[in-house]
């Protein structure tokens, strides 16, 4: 994407939009990343913050700018983008000229993503077998 010379967005290609926490960022994480990355041109993340996270009842090991930081490190990844709310999402979609949703397949027949079918493809990517968050807070805690 490039900017005309009004400072707009410039579309050249398919946009891909995912959402997540992408703490403790491992493999399986970059997996999905480069699996989204590959449906379209242009890979938006838009990473929780810490407060959406409380809202959700999670609490995040690394600072939000610590886990923007790494996802920005991430090839696959063209912007970063604040998730601060599930009723964002359409106007997420609305404001970035977003082709595919992409989440995780244990969000399948959620409504915060099927709801956007009207305005984009919503796609559910396996997750990795045998990684997850979750796991590796468990293992690290003994």
């Amino acid at each position: 994407m490039s900017q005309d010379g009004g400072g707009q967005l410039d579309k050249k290609g398919r946009v891909v939009l995912t959402y997540g926490t992408y703490d403790l960022l491992h493999f399986g994480h970059i997996r999905l990343l480069k699996r989204a990355s590959e449906l379209g041109d242009y890979l938006i993340v838009a990473l929780s913050t810490e407060e959406f996270n409380k809202l959700k009842g999670k609490e995040s090991f690394f600072s939000y700018e610590v886990r923007k930081e790494m996802l920005e490190s991430i090839r696959y990844v063209d912007l970063v983008i604040p998730e601060t709310s599930w009723e964002q999402k359409r106007s997420d979609v609305i404001a970035h000229h977003v082709d595919v949703v992409v989440m995780g397949d244990d969000w399948q027949d959620n409504q915060h993503f099927e709801n956007l079918r009207d305005l984009c493809e919503v796609v559910y990517l396996p997750r990795t077998t045998g990684i997850s968050t979750t796991e590796i807070q468990r293992d690290i805690r003994g």
